[in-house]
C-alpha cells in the first residue's frame, strides 16, 4: 500500500471528530490520567498491557496504596508484589515493574527517566512503552501505536467505501484506495500518526485516540483482525497460562510449597504442571531451594 498523505483540512477534520467524541464520551474519570506523577502513570501502563481497563482499575487502586511510590516498591519483597497482582495474568509483568522499581530508585534517585534511551535500558520497557510513558508522563510529542490507537486507523484505511462511511456515521473518510482483503501493517499506519498528532497536547490526542478505538471495538468489532500483526488467542482454559496462574495463586496462599504438595494442590495433568513450574523459574518469577518452591525474592 502506498504511504497516504493527508491535507490540513482531513487533518483538522479528523482531529475535530476525535476530540469531539473525547469531550463527550472519553474516559476522563480514570485515576491514572488524574495525575502527572510518572511513576503511577507507569504503573499503569505496565497493568494496563494485554488487560481490560475494568480489571486493571480495582488492582491499580490497591497498588498505588501498597506501594505509593518507587522507593516503597522497590523495597517491597517479590511475594508481596506478586500475592496483589494476581487476578491481572502475565506475570511477568510485575516481575519487571518489581525488578525496574529496584534500579530506578537505585541508579536515578526514584526518579523516572524521561529519554527513550534511559527507559528502555529498564526492564520489561520496549520502544512502545517507552514512548508511551513518554507521551503520557512527561507530555511528549512522540509516534507510538498500541491496539486502540491501531483500531482507529485501521478503520480508516479499510473504511475507503464513501457509502459505507455515510451509513457508519463516524469520521471523514481518508481516502485510501485498498484490497478489503488486505492486511495493514503498523509500518504503513506510523506515517499517519505521525501526521495527525496533536504536538501541543500529546498526552490529550493519544487519550482520545485510544477510547475512540476502544468504541469503535465496542460498536463494529475489532478492526485489530485486518492488521498483519493480529494473532487470535488461544483459549484459557487447559491452557498452560491456566496452570501457571493456579501455581502462582497457591504460592501466594502458602509462601512455599514441595513440587508435589503444588501437583496435589493443584489437581491436572502433572506433566503440564512440571512445564509450567520450569517456565515460571524461567521468567524468574519463581525459585526452588530444599526441596520448596517460593516466589523470588
Amino acid at each position: 500500500m502506498r504511504e497516504i498523505q493527508l491535507t490540513l483540512k482531513e487533518i483538522r477534520a479528523f482531529r475535530k471528530t476525535i476530540y469531539k467524541h473525547y469531550a463527550a464520551h472519553g474516559r476522563h474519570d480514570l485515576l491514572w490520567r488524574q495525575t502527572g506523577d510518572p511513576y503511577k502513570i507507569l504503573v499503569s501502563e505496565i497493568m494496563l498491557q494485554q488487560t481490560y481497563v475494568a480489571r486493571v482499575l480495582p488492582k491499580y487502586i490497591l497498588f498505588i496504596k501498597k506501594f505509593p511510590d518507587i522507593h516503597a516498591l522497590a523495597r517491597a519483597s517479590f511475594h508481596d508484589v506478586l500475592s496483589l497482582w494476581i487476578g491481572l495474568g502475565y506475570n511477568r509483568r510485575a516481575k519487571y515493574l518489581h525488578t525496574l522499581a529496584r534500579v530506578v530508585a537505585r541508579e536515578h534517585g526514584g526518579i523516572l527517566p524521561n529519554d527513550s534511551e534511559s527507559l528502555q535500558k529498564l526492564p520489561g520497557i520496549g520502544r512502545a512503552t517507552a514512548c508511551a510513558l513518554r507521551a503520557f508522563a512527561f507530555n511528549a510529542s512522540v509516534v507510538f501505536i498500541e491496539t486502540n490507537i491501531r483500531s482507529v486507523f485501521i478503520h480508516y484505511l479499510k473504511n475507503n467505501c464513501t457509502q459505507n462511511s455515510e451509513k457508519h456515521n463516524t469520521v471523514p473518510r481518508i481516502c485510501a484506495k485498498t484490497d478489503e482483503n488486505m492486511k495493514v501493517s503498523d509500518k504503513e499506519i506510523f506515517s499517519l500518526i505521525e501526521q495527525t498528532l496533536d504536538r501541543e497536547n500529546p498526552r490529550e490526542w493519544y487519550w482520545a485516540l485510544m477510547d475512540f478505538g476502544a468504541w469503535l471495538k465496542a460498536e463494529h468489532g475489532n478492526p485489530n483482525k485486518k492488521s498483519v500483526h493480529y494473532k487470535k488467542q488461544t483459549p484459557f482454559h487447559g491452557s498452560q497460562r491456566e496452570i501457571r496462574g493456579k501455581i502462582i495463586k497457591t504460592l501466594a496462599q502458602n509462601k512455599n510449597m514441595s513440587e508435589s504438595a503444588l501437583v496435589k494442590n493443584i489437581a491436572s495433568d502433572v506433566l503440564k504442571i512440571k512445564q509450567s513450574l520450569r517456565s515460571l523459574a524461567l521468567d524468574g518469577l519463581i525459585t526452588e531451594k530444599r526441596g520448596k518452591i517460593s516466589f523470588t525474592q
